[in-house]
């Protein structure tokens, strides 16, 4: 057997197969896929209304949602969630996942606004015209006449919003080994091996992330089959 391909082996079986550690693995997915569903829920709703402040004619609402965009968009995650876990929450016993939805929720929200800002934005304005004309209120012409229209271009690009968070989560595994980024560095303290534990994260994650990728793609071309090209 040539030396490279028993270094592989031996180092895919000390990452995965001895003393069970495919197990810290598979919780470790466990907890990025979670964090990152719960964020981008939470995350969708925080977005909605930071956009609709953003497009308020209140000052006040316009000038929070900007300010909250702004911040969050202009400075890095990873400082963020250090802030978030080590100041924030520094004196309160939370599980780190939790932690870790409250500051991915709060990080993509600021994404999102922009994401719904636009897609209303790019309906045009002589549809919110007929809608007002035919008698309906301003929520219900953004209700019944915009948001649906909205929604195709919406989300593709909440769908990106989603699998970008994916790779995102593997921060809170630099502050607490939760996450499958924590598994690959319990692994590596004990075989001090640095090469096949963090390849082998990056397999998972590319296989994860290619998979939502397809699913996404099939229903996206589901929402743009009523679209005349």
């Amino acid at each position: 057997m040539p030396s490279w391909l028993s270094g592989m082996l031996n180092g895919l079986h000390a990452t995965f197969i001895e003393d069970g550690r495919w197990e810290w693995f598979l919780s470790g997915l466990g907890y990025t896929l979670l964090i990152s569903l719960f964020a981008v829920l939470i995350g969708l709703v925080l977005g909605i209304l930071a956009a609709f402040g953003r497009l308020s004619k209140i000052k006040v609402f316009n000038w929070i949602a900007g300010i909250y965009i702004d911040i969050i968009r202009g400075t890095p995650t990873m400082v963020q969630v250090l802030i978030i876990y080590y100041v924030i929450f520094a004196g309160v016993t939370l599980p780190a996942w939790i932690v870790g939805v409250i500051a991915f929720s709060i990080n993509s929200g600021a994404y999102i606004a922009e994401i719904v800002r636009g897609g209303i934005l790019s309906i045009n304005p002589g549809q919110t015209e007929a809608g007002r004309s035919l008698g309906l209120t301003q929520t219900q012409t953004m209700r019944y006449i915009i948001m649906p229209q909205a929604m195709k271009n919406i989300l593709p690009a909440l769908a990106n919003e989603f699998i970008v968070l994916i790779k995102e989560t593997a921060v809170i595994g630099m502050v607490n080994n939760v996450d499958l980024l924590g598994a690959a560095k319990k692994v590596q303290t004990l075989t001090y091996d640095f090469l096949w534990p963090l390849v082998s994260c990056a397999a998972i994650y590319y296989v994860i992330i290619k998979i939502l990728t397809i699913i996404l793609s099939k229903l996206e071309a589901q929402l743009r089959k009523s679209d005349k090209r």
